[in-house]
């Protein structure tokens, strides 16, 4: 697994959010895009990092961040999810990986003593022109809006 890191131009792709419609990077083109990964949804460790976005989209909003989660999810789960956690920002499913693969967090993980493949819990922070501007890979899942948050007041 080799994870894209700053200054990598982000992989173009369009995928299905929760309502079935497409969403591409490409029309996001001229605004900051987070695109942040999470194994799987409704699980506990995932709503904690969702409802932070969540409670942070405004302020996120505020400095030009639009808010992408990508999982291997359908998007009849990513509507469930949606709903039951009041979440206001686009949930995109990558059922076959292949974006999470272009991205490099598609890999082994191990859990429990077992091993197997999975999505990694990374970040992605893409400026107006695709290029990739941060990668977020060292957070709790609590603290992720934080750190991102922290960042972006930074430059």
């Amino acid at each position: 697994m080799k994870t894209l890191q700053a200054g990598d131009m982000a992989p173009q792709f369009t995928l299905k959010d929760q309502t079935e419609q497409p969403v591409s990077l490409e029309a996001l083109r001229g605004k900051k895009v987070l695109v942040y990964f999470y194994p799987k949804a409704l699980t506990p460790g995932c709503t904690t990092q969702a409802c932070g976005l969540r409670d942070a989209k405004n302020e996120l909003e505020k400095l030009g961040v639009v808010i992408l989660g990508i999982s291997p999810d359908s998007p009849k789960k990513l509507a469930q999810f949606t709903a039951k956690k009041d979440l206001n920002f686009r949930l995109l499913a990558d059922e076959d990986h292949q974006v999470a693969a272009q991205f490099g967090v598609w890999g082994e993980k191990k859990f429990m003593g077992k091993t197997y493949d999975g999505i990694h819990r990374i970040s992605f922070l893409i400026d107006e022109q695709g290029k990739i501007q941060q990668v977020f890979d060292k957070f709790k899942t609590g603290e992720h809006h934080q750190v991102v948050l922290d960042y972006l007041r930074s430059l």
